[in-house]
């Protein structure tokens, strides 16, 4: 898995993390079920033709592999709907909000901070010259340790935003829908790739973005002097 870079990134990573033990934990037991019928369910050799006793049902059996199941999947959905709460959660507080345009094929970020804004739009990559040392496409710059909203929006068809250092992804819906997400970066300085998930037409393949964690104060910098040029 890749290194989460936001607050919510560790929320999704426990989530994936106990699902991945409890679901390992019941293979184990059906494993061996099916290991010790195999072993001592055996026909016997010395009397081949005889059957074992014969039962019409046991009840308790039956209510065992009835209600553990439904527990097991009562817990699931319970970590699963609290962590998507908290993940999926707005506030008024995030001090930087970023309009997120995903068209055919590429990208257009509006990142709005004290007033000021800053637009970068992306044209599709060429995916010959594509690395993860040098990622193409439009770059979105975010202060770390910083509270970031993002508005989705689509003129044209589904698309879906995804950064994997995020570990979570949202659709990106056409018309008057628009989805809603916020995120709080870490202190962890980078270039991070980010992709259109979503089947979305021919060149798909080259909707490619990145998201450049900096500083606070290099970040000041930046939306100033996009803002300025803008102008």
């Amino acid at each position: 898995m890749p290194e989460g870079v936001t607050k919510q990134a560790g929320i999704i990573q426990t989530l994936w993390n106990g699902s991945w033990i409890a679901a390992l934990a019941t293979g184990v037991v059906v494993w061996g079920l099916i290991l010790w019928a195999c072993i001592f369910h055996r026909k016997k050799k010395n009397s081949p033709d005889q059957l074992p006793p014969q039962v019409r049902y046991n009840l308790p059996i039956e209510i065992l592999y009835t209600v553990v199941p439904v527990i097991m999947v009562a817990v699931f959905f319970y970590f699963t709907a609290r962590d998507e709460t908290e993940v999926t959660r707005i506030t008024k507080a995030a001090p930087v909000k970023v309009a997120v345009e995903g068209y055919q094929w590429s990208w257009r970020f509006t990142t709005e901070y004290q007033g000021q804004k800053a637009v970068v739009a992306g044209v599709p990559v060429d995916l010959s010259k594509q690395s993860e040392q040098t990622p193409q496409g439009p770059q979105l710059v975010l202060p770390v340790n910083t509270q970031v909203q993002f508005d989705l929006h689509s003129p044209d068809v589904i698309h879906s935003f995804w950064v994997p250092a995020f570990l979570f992804k949202q659709d990106v819906f056409p018309g008057n829908v628009h989805n809603h997400f916020q995120i709080t970066t870490l202190d962890k300085t980078g270039v991070f790739v980010g992709r259109c998930a979503e089947l979305c037409g021919s060149d798909h393949s080259k909707m490619l973005f990145s998201v450049k964690l900096v500083p606070q104060a290099e970040f000041d910098q930046y939306i100033k002097s996009q803002a300025g040029s803008a102008q």
